[in-house]
């Protein structure tokens, strides 16, 4: 009989977690531009604003999964939760762009402890036949978190500042802490007593950092320079990791599970394409239609309302029907509307951008769900600490690249030069092009998440 007390105060963290992360995340997207005016920052240091996250979180989330394996997942946890408010705090309090940079550095290590331990707390603690269920309401509270952001976002930053949006995560993460230590009466370490692999982090880490720097020097020699040595350190981390004795992650996961690898994959083409849209949006809304930062969260709040609302039912689908089915039907839709959003132009209704944001989030939240379901159900249970790592990993990856496509742009059309009414129409192509290479890359996801192979006890 499953420990239903267990199970209860694994979704209850489950909960809280996946929701303090993503309303962070699109909260700030609103308070970039007001940041960006006081501080006197460009479009391209404003996007490294959130890169610089998301690029510590890549770089921690893979080793902080396999310490979690070897040290227990909840303590990681804990400690994560932790590092994420305390973080929080410093950033809402820094002075200048250094040290909000410097904050959100560590914050992304707090949120790759937290990525890295979630899913892997939740799948430990519900069977297979319930685990769809519990990740659909689990990923539903991320999207609910996305929703409620962009309204928070561009409230408290048109009422009390921006930097009251980075104080945010303070309260929610002593929240998680309260549940996690008072009502998670378990851990779980399975690799426990064995070694953790120096080496291959450093290795993964310093490639992500190499590629993601080329990306934001693009397109000059010295960024496709970075891009190859980054994609080099990449190929040596492959290497290292098939014959370390104890690897930071099990590359036999990806060459010998199928359905494993190409979740992964079509998980980090499907972020890759939809994670910069609210950033770039943010932007369009504010710098062309001449929105408040409110009245622009209430619009790009659409886009993952959909997604709270799509996302439980998919899970619960996916319990029944093959995952690769359901989550392919959702790249679909979400390719269809970022080729809409391709067409945007200064005159562009706010009705037109809000159909866009509709079919985007029905179709995210179609996706996501069922591949979530897909990967964790295709490991064994004493992966499972690597494999939510891996899936965060590939999440954040798919982020970045966004982000570093979105930066590109920013810095083909428009240039290292602060947004004004002068460079508008070199804001409008850069998401053009932008939008251009997102849906061409959900098509590209269609095909991953097709040829993945059917999974036992996933439905006909």
């Amino acid at each position: 009989m499953p420990d239903r007390v267990l199970q209860r105060a694994a979704l209850s963290l489950a909960v809280i977690s996946s929701f303090v992360t993503p309303v962070m995340a699109s909260a700030v997207n609103l308070a970039l531009p007001a940041l960006g005016a006081d501080l006197g920052l460009t479009a391209v240091t404003l996007s490294w604003v959130q890169t610089s996250y998301l690029l510590s979180t890549a770089v921690f989330v893979l080793p902080a999964g396999r310490l979690a394996d070897i040290h227990g997942r909840k303590r990681v946890f804990v400690w994560g939760m932790a590092v994420f408010g305390l973080a929080s705090l410093l950033a809402s309090l820094a002075p200048g762009a250094a040290l909000i940079m410097t904050a959100r550095v560590v914050q992304g290590l707090g949120s790759a402890m937290i990525f890295a331990t979630g899913m892997a707390i939740l799948s430990a603690a519900f069977p297979p036949g319930q685990r769809g269920r519990a990740m659909g309401v689990a990923v539903a509270s991320i999207y609910i978190g996305l929703s409620l952001g962009p309204l928070l976002g561009g409230a408290l930053t048109q009422h009390l500042g921006w930097r009251s949006v980075f104080a945010l995560g303070a309260p929610f993460s002593a929240l998680a802490l309260w549940v996690a230590l008072g009502r998670l009466k378990a851990e779980w370490a399975e690799a426990a007593g064995e070694s953790f692999d120096l080496a291959g982090s450093l290795i993964y880490g310093l490639g992500l950092v190499a590629i993601i720097e080329g990306l934001a020097l693009l397109p000059s020699p010295l960024g496709l320079g970075l891009i190859a040595v980054g994609l080099g350190l990449l190929l040596a981390f492959a290497w290292w990791e098939g014959r370390a004795p104890a690897p930071v992650f099990h590359m036999h996961l990806l060459r010998r599970n199928r359905p494993f690898a190409l979740s992964c994959l079509a998980a980090m083409i499907n972020y890759a394409a939809t994670f910069a849209v609210t950033f770039l949006l943010s932007l369009y809304l504010q710098q062309v239609k001449g929105l408040s930062p409110q009245q622009a969260g209430l619009v790009l709040a659409v886009q993952p309302m959909m997604m709270a609302l799509f996302s439980p039912l998919a899970g619960r689908l996916s319990d029944r029907v093959q995952p690769r089915i359901v989550a392919s039907l959702g790249m679909g839709l979400t390719a269809l509307g970022l080729s809409a959003l391709s067409l945007l132009r200064a005159d562009s209704g706010l009705g037109y951008i809000t159909l866009c944001l509709v079919i985007n989030g029905v179709g995210f939240g179609v996706f996501s769900s069922p591949n979530m379901n897909a990967i964790m159900s295709s490991v064994e249970q004493r992966y499972y600490g690597i494999a939510s790592g891996a899936v965060a990993s590939m999440r954040i990856l798919g982020q970045m690249t966004s982000m570093g496509v979105a930066t590109s742009m920013l810095a083909v059309y428009v240039g290292h030069v602060r947004l004004a009414a002068s460079n508008q129409a070199g804001l409008l192509a850069s998401l053009q092009a932008a939008f251009v290479i997102f849906a061409a890359l959900c098509v590209a996801g269609m095909f991953a998440s097709l040829s993945r192979g059917k999974l036992p006890g996933g439905g006909e």
